[in-house]
C-alpha cells in the first residue's frame, strides 16, 4: 500500500508553532507520499455524543465527521498536530480522536481492524522548556494507538509560543528532518513494557 499521510491540525491559531513544525517535518517526506492536511479550526464537528448504549451508529455520509472518517480510513499514517493545551492535546483534536469510539461501533467500517498495523504520530508545540510536561499528550497518543492496535512514531516537541518561535528551535527542526523516516513500533500501554 502506498504511504498516504493524514495531518489533523488541532491548533487554534493558523500557522501556529505546531503546524510549521509539522510542515518542516512533511517537507522531508518522498514525494510519492500523498499528504492531506485537515485543519480542525476550518473542518469543526459538534460535540461528540457517546451513543453506545443508547441508538445504532450510523457512518456520516455529509460535512466534516465525513471528511475526517474518510480521510482517517484512507491514511497509513495518521499525524496529530496539536500544540500542548494544558498539559495534553486541544479540545478539537480530542473531539476528533472523541469520534472514534463512535466510529468503532459503526457497523460495516471495521475501524479498528483498518487502523491495526498503520502508524500514529504526534506533533507539538510548547512554551515549557521541559519535555516532560508534553508527557499527557505523548500518552494520550500512544496509548490511542495502542488501543487500536496501531505503531506509534512518537510525538516531535517544538518550543516556541509567540507565533513563529519554533522556527528558532534548531534542535526540534533538526529531529524533523528525520521524523518520519524512523520505524515507527507497535504501540504498547505503559503497563506492557
Amino acid at each position: 500500500m502506498t504511504r498516504r499521510f493524514l495531518f489533523v491540525l488541532g491548533s487554534a491559531r493558523a500557522d501556529g508553532n505546531t503546524e510549521l513544525l509539522a510542515r518542516r517535518a512533511a517537507e522531508q517526506l518522498p514525494p510519492d507520499v500523498e499528504q492531506q492536511w485537515i485543519d480542525l479550526a476550518e473542518h469543526p464537528v459538534p460535540d461528540f455524543e457517546d451513543l453506545r448504549h443508547d441508538s445504532d451508529h450510523v457512518r456520516p455520509i455529509e460535512g466534516n465527521p465525513a471528511l475526517l472518517l474518510d480521510a482517517t480510513l484512507a491514511a497509513t499514517d495518521i499525524v496529530i498536530a496539536s500544540p500542548l493545551y494544558w498539559y495534553s492535546v486541544s479540545a478539537q483534536t480530542k473531539r476528533y480522536l472523541d469520534y472514534w469510539s463512535g466510529w468503532l461501533r459503526t457497523p460495516g467500517l471495521d475501524f479498528k481492524a483498518t487502523l491495526a498495523g498503520r502508524t500514529l504520530w504526534g506533533v507539538t508545540a510548547l512554551a515549557d522548556t521541559q519535555p516532560e510536561v508534553a508527557d499527557p499528550l505523548v500518552g494520550t497518543l500512544n496509548n490511542s494507538a495502542a488501543y487500536m492496535g496501531m505503531r506509534f512514531g512518537g510525538v516531535l516537541l517544538g518550543n516556541g509560543s509567540k507565533p513563529g518561535d519554533v522556527l528558532n528551535d534548531t534542535e526540534a527542526l533538526a529531529r524533523a528532518k528525520t521524523f518520519f523516516a524512523q520505524e515507527a513500533p507497535l504501540a504498547r500501554f505503559v503497563y506492557e513494557d
